[in-house]
């Protein structure tokens, strides 16, 4: 048995007397594509092999008791109270908030979790938390709702409770994932096609910086305002209804005079980003990986010089591997100011690779980095052991 399935199970008989249904509920990379989601462009996620587990079991009762056994904490309330809190509790909270206001049947139920995803990261644990408890309550009690269904109530859940307006990326590629593949996820009409992803003697790292600045929620916030302001001037100007009708950054510079540099930068950033995912996924097809990583090189320059969510320590990291030849693609991954680069790395080096950045980079910032080696996954399920 899988460890963590045992571990979320042994803490759910520990508190509760049911037998539990177990689930497992994905983190998400995101290989391109980055803080598009939000403006109608497309991102290619993947779903990975960690993420969080479930076990829940109805209860016959009026009251919802969680057990997160990451932080040893318990916490109940009754269905009729359900009202915001704090820290990891608004992730579920605000998920059971959003069923009753679809008016649908939520009883009372028990709920053990658990996960492996590094907190702050940038795998996305809140999404992987979001989509597993709704996927489960979608389960037990048969609402009958899909998984883009189920995606769209997560994002509602993360906007109205923890108060992040995220795109819909993360809790789409977590519920909609597909072992050997990425998603080309079009953020405007809600739908994806999958695309092989043959990585070819080549493995996916994450290197963890360690770091996660305070300010990242509210800047996120701050980058998606300056996007739509500067996507009103540009409606205006180019007669156009979303970012993606933009053929070419050069097609935003007469607007540049009418718009504070910051918010031109967004912009820019945005246009080229979603010609480069559209390019990206173009060089799956043609199974030219090379092509691919140069790509992501040029989104964390965008996202560091231009949409300016990078920070010193991430910089450093992708500045590390960029002139070897072993990375053939790597860049910061996630809402920045901290968290993972995402790197495409020979599987032969992988080992050495680890170690020399690991010691130039507790040389530069002394601190120990993390790293991680991750494998596509399916999205959100049931298991049956």
């Amino acid at each position: 048995m899988n460890t963590m399935v045992a571990k979320v199970k042994d803490r759910f008989s520990s508190a509760f007397t049911a037998v539990p249904a177990v689930y497992f509920s994905p983190g998400r990379i995101n290989l391109i594509g980055e803080h598009i989601d939000y403006n109608d462009g497309f991102v290619m996620p993947a779903a990975i092999d960690k993420g969080i587990y479930y076990a829940v079991a109805p209860n016959n009762s009026d009251e919802i008791n969680f057990y997160a056994a990451d932080f040893e904490e318990k916490f109940s309330v009754n269905i009729r109270n359900i009202k915001k809190n704090e820290g990891w509790k608004n992730y579920v909270l605000g998920v059971v908030h959003e069923f009753l206001l679809l008016n649908k049947p939520v009883k009372g139920f028990d709920c053990a979790l658990a996960g492996d995803i590094p907190i702050g990261s940038g795998m996305s644990s809140s999404a992987a938390t979001e989509g597993g408890l709704a996927f489960a309550l979608n389960d037990i009690f048969n609402f009958g709702m899909s998984r883009v269904e189920l995606a769209l109530l997560c994002q509602r859940a993360e906007h109205n409770y923890p108060g992040v307006k995220c795109g819909i990326m993360d809790m789409y590629a977590s519920l909609n994932g597909k072992k050997g593949h990425v998603l080309l996820l079009d953020c405007k009409n809600i739908s994806h096609e999958y695309f092989p992803l043959k990585l070819n003697g080549y493995k996916i790292v994450l290197l963890n910086s360690k770091v996660h600045h305070s300010l990242a929620n509210g800047e996120y916030n701050i980058r998606r305002q300056r996007c739509e302001e500067g996507l009103t001037i540009l409606k205006n100007s180019l007669q156009i209804n979303s970012f993606r009708d933009i053929e070419s950054a050069a097609d935003i510079e007469p607007c540049k005079r009418i718009m504070t540099a910051k918010v031109y930068n967004c912009c820019k950033y945005v246009v080229e980003e979603i010609l480069r995912t559209k390019k990206a996924a173009a060089l799956l097809q043609q199974n030219d990986l090379a092509g691919f990583g140069a790509l992501m090189f040029e989104t964390h320059e965008g996202l560091s010089q231009l949409y300016k969510v990078s920070c010193a320590e991430l910089d450093f990291l992708v500045e590390q591997v960029a002139a070897g030849k072993n990375v053939i693609g790597a860049r910061m991954m996630g809402g920045g100011f901290g968290g993972c680069t995402i790197n495409i790395v020979k599987e032969a080096t992988v080992n050495n690779f680890i170690e020399q950045v690991s010691a130039a980079y507790k040389k530069q910032f002394n601190i120990t980095m993390e790293a991680y080696v991750v494998e596509t996954a399916d999205g959100t399920d049931r298991i049956n052991e």
